[in-house]
Order: C-alpha cells, then structure tokens, then sequence
C-alpha cells in the first residue's frame, strides 16, 4: 500500500490513474459564511476541514522565508489576509487612514494599499509601492538577504525531524522571478522598466535567483521535498503580461537554474501559480523545467482537457473547476465536473479543485454536492454531510 507521499507523487508521474487527490483554498469569509448556514465552525481549521470534506494534507515549509505567504489583518473589525513577500525584515504594518468605508494601510511588504471593510478580501486598491528605481531597490534588496534573522526555522535539526517524520507530500517555495518583482514596483512600472531599464529588472531577478538557489541548496541535503513551488500570476484574461519572447529571454535561463538544481536534489514536480490565459507560457515553463501549472482558470480561456491531449505527460495539471459552475444549480456543477474529470482522472497527472479560492457566493449545499460528484467521477463513496461531525 502507497503511504500518502508515495500517492501523491504517483499520481502526478502518471503512474496512479483514477485517483482522487482532493485539496481546496477557500476566502475567510466563505467559511464564516457556511459556519452561518449550518457547517461546524471546526472548519476554520485546516485540519478539521480536511476530515469534514474528505480532503488530503499537505505541508509547506512556509517556515523557510521563500516563497509568498500571508498575515491576517483586520480592516475595520474585518479580517483578511494581506501577502508575505520574502523579505526579512519585513516592514510593521500601520494603517495611514481611515474613513466609514475603507482603510489605507502598509502592509508587510511596504506596499500602500486601500482596503474596502465591508470587501476586505476584494483585491486592494494599491497607492504606491516600496521599489521605484535603482536607489529604492538597493536598500530593498538587502531584506532579500539569505542569512537575514526569522528565514531559518530556529531549531533546524528539530524543523528537519518534524517535517520528515511526516506521511504528507512537503512543499518547497522557491520564489518568483516576475510576481514579487510586480508586488514590489507595481504591474505599470514593473512593465515600463522592463524597457527603461533592463539591467534592473535582471539584478532584481538574479537576487531572487540567488536566494531560491541558497535555499535548496541548504535545505534539500536534508528536507525531504516532494514537490517546488513558484507564485508568478503574471497571465490576465487575454494572456501573458509579458511577451513570450521577453520570458524566454528574462526568465526561462532563470528558471532552468532552479529547476535543474531541484532535479539534482530528486524534486521532479515543479509547479506554478498563475492565474490568467496561461496557454503561451505552458510550452517555455516546460521548457524551464516547470511541469505543474495552477489553477487553470475556465473563464480566462484555459481549458484543462484540451491541454492534456497537446502536452500528453509531459504536463502536470491543478485546477480547472469553472467556480461560476458552483453558483448554478446541480445539474450545472455536475455537467462542469463530468465533462472533464472522469477523463483527467483516468490519464493520471491531474488535481482537481475549484479554479482559484473559493468564493462566498457558493453555498455550502453546492460545495458539498461538488466534492460528491468529484468522489463519483473517482467511483469512491459519497459523503453523507446531513450532520456530520468531525
């Protein structure tokens, strides 16, 4: 019998065909919603919701400072998430203004950002961002710093015994080269500086090179890592904000850097976050040695069937469950998971979820029904949630 790492990683090799691997990522104020209608309010934790929806575990080693994380702010009595750059130190947030329907804060990555209280989970509003010109990343670059105070667990020997010990896949962050470069100038300057001053978009890119590189090469000697991860979100509807040209010049070398060292320690699931049009990218991230792409969103044109059949096995695939399906009725959630998951499942190599977090406007009826037809399509047993303790 496969223990759950062994699974996980079967699964994607496309070794383990017809296996459901079900995980989610939900806003706070989903689960507080269905908390209202009737699920137990043991499902803000991680660990109760994957027994009371059936899903597996996973670890990142969010410990290790690489990679995006969150913090949990309040905006007006509020709470929301605000994201985690690789910086350390990382800047004390501090609200700037306040008013009836907003609140205009720093957050931890230096950014201005504009919150509304009554959306605070809606993307913010940002005002001005800590990066600029060569002046400003120079004194931001040194929180980038591999040996910086709060990146390395304290008692590595003891973080190193916990994480192995463990029968869940473990996650690695290893950075960005294109969306914390975004965080930190802005999409506009980010975009224009690619043009008006290339020398920095290349040092700002070989700093985070550098970092992920120090990273594997001192954790992976002894962390047994299952699979990498980068956060890009570099797509929109339409496509790449940058051509496929500038990310076959900027960001493939790059990439291969990481990914060959990774390859090099064993880790051969290599996976990105990028929400958007990613079809133009998927063929230079395999070429990078990136073979995950995440979440595969259905309203910005990705289609998770069609990319089976052109890259076959040489792509893994998360994702790609339309989230607007599950504000319809059941008749259209199931058309939305039988008309693509029973074929994914069979080829191997395939995650299904919801295509980005999911939102409050699901019900907790239709989340429920939902993951039952997704345990349909893998002919498991449906779970009866009429009272359901965990």
């Amino acid at each position: 019998m496969l223990t759950n790492r062994e699974r996980y990683k079967a699964i994607a090799h496309f070794e383990h065909t017809g296996d459901l691997w079900l995980t989610e990522a939900f806003w706070l104020e989903t689960l507080s919603k269905w908390i209202e209608n009737g699920a137990p309010k043991e499902i803000m934790s991680a660990a109760h919701r994957d027994k009371y929806f059936g899903f597996e575990h996973m670890r990142t080693t969010h410990e290790i400072v690489c990679g995006l994380g969150a913090a949990p702010f309040s905006a007006g009595g509020a709470l929301t998430f605000m994201p985690l750059p690789p910086i350390m130190p990382r800047f004390e947030p501090k609200i700037l203004k306040e008013d009836k329907r907003s609140v205009t804060i720093i957050n931890h990555g230096g950014q201005t950002a504009k919150l509304l209280k009554d959306y605070p989970q809606n993307m913010p509003m940002y005002l001005d961002h800590p990066v600029k010109d060569r002046e400003t990343w120079k004194e931001y670059k040194k929180r980038l710093d591999l040996d910086a105070p709060g990146r390395w667990p304290a008692d590595w020997a003891g973080y190193v015994e916990k994480m192995n010990s463990r029968d869940v896949p473990l996650i690695l962050n290893v950075g960005s080269f294109f969306g914390f470069l975004r965080e930190w100038m802005g999409t506009t300057k980010l975009l224009y500086t690619f043009y008006d001053d290339p020398i920095l978009i290349e040092d700002m890119m070989d700093t985070m090179l550098d970092l992920a590189l120090g990273v594997i090469d001192r954790a992976l000697p002894d962390l047994k890592v299952d699979q990498a991860n980068f956060w890009e979100d570099m797509c929109y509807k339409a496509g790449p904000l940058i051509s496929p040209e500038m990310f076959k010049k900027y960001m493939v070398p790059r990439y291969r850097q990481v990914t060959d060292r990774l390859h090099r320690h064993g880790v051969d699931i290599i996976y990105v976050d990028s929400d958007g049009n990613v079809e133009k990218l998927i063929p230079l991230w395999l070429e990078a040695g990136v073979n995950l792409v995440w979440p595969l969103e259905i309203a910005a044109g990705n289609d998770p069937v069609a990319l089976r059949k052109e890259y076959g096995k040489a792509l893994i695939l998360g994702g790609g469950i339309d989230k607007q399906a599950l504000l319809g009725d059941e008749e259209s959630i199931e058309k939305e998971v039988m008309s693509k998951v029973p074929f994914l499942l069979e080829q191997g190599g395939y995650f299904p979820c919801i295509d980005h977090l999911v939102p409050p406007d699901i019900t907790l009826k239709n989340y429920q029904y939902y993951v039952n037809c997704l345990r349909r399509a893998a002919d498991l047993e449906e779970i009866d949630f009429t009272d359901r303790l965990i």
